[in-house]
């Protein structure tokens, strides 16, 4: 492997991948030091209250928190079967006789051999596994929660058992499963561009941090008021 060949992909892939790394540091200290000023800290608390009332008047609201979960188990379906047909795309490509690499060749900054272009969609291809394995346990918790949501709460050892608590407990780890799930298929989508050279992959990723920061924060203002990025008032308590 000659330095000069090889520079770009090893400077530049890492960096943008420490980039959006570095991000997801930030977001998961705010959210466990500052949870109301994310998006991410603000919805859990929600959903901690809503199953609390869903649980404590289920007779009335069995039917909606049957469709409201079905709806997240539909949402994080359509992930998991993308991730999974991109992966199987992946892999055809990967196992095929044709070079895909010849028609890029002039036009691609940075490496060419064949040990980079498999290095390109192994990488690809590992992300989109791994984002179907997320959103696939996260369908798996939200179906428990599914039944131990319309669980009655008559007396007797159960009682203590399944409790409003445990229920929200599952729903946030199918929540934070869905999360890294759409995290790593955000991820694997500047990845998809080192096929056109590492420069891309840089300035995707570097582009992709203030959008997800506009996504995922909130200003809390004095008066309990949430601020979106975009300065317009919305109250989220």
């Amino acid at each position: 492997m000659e330095w000069k060949e090889y520079y770009l992909d090893v400077i530049l892939v890492p960096l943008g991948l420490l980039v959006t790394i570095s991000y997801h540091v930030f977001l998961c200290y705010k959210v466990r030091t500052q949870p109301l000023s994310t998006v991410v800290g603000t919805n859990a608390y929600g959903r901690r209250v809503w199953v609390t009332a869903i649980i404590k008047d289920n007779d009335k609201k069995n039917i909606l928190a049957v469709q409201t979960l079905r709806n997240t188990i539909m949402g994080s379906t359509l992930m998991a079967t993308t991730s999974i047909l991109l992966s199987a795309g992946l892999a055809a490509v990967i196992s095929s006789t044709y070079s895909v690499k010849k028609p890029l060749n002039d036009a691609v900054y940075g490496a060419h051999g064949n040990f980079m272009v498999a290095l390109k969609y192994v990488t690809i291809l590992c992300m989109f596994l791994f984002s179907f394995l997320c959103h696939s346990l996260c369908i798996r918790f939200i179906n428990q929660v599914n039944f131990l949501i319309n669980t009655p709460l008559v007396p007797g050892p159960m009682m203590n058992v399944v409790t409003p608590e445990y229920v929200s407990e599952l729903l946030e780890k199918g929540f934070v499963m869905n999360t890294v799930g759409n995290r790593a298929f955000y991820t694997a989508l500047p990845l998809l561009l080192w096929i056109f050279g590492p420069i891309l992959v840089f300035l995707c990723s570097v582009s992709l941090v203030p959008v997800l920061y506009n996504l995922d924060f909130v200003e809390i203002s004095s008066d309990g008021k949430g601020k979106g990025c975009n300065g317009n008032d919305r109250d989220y308590v």
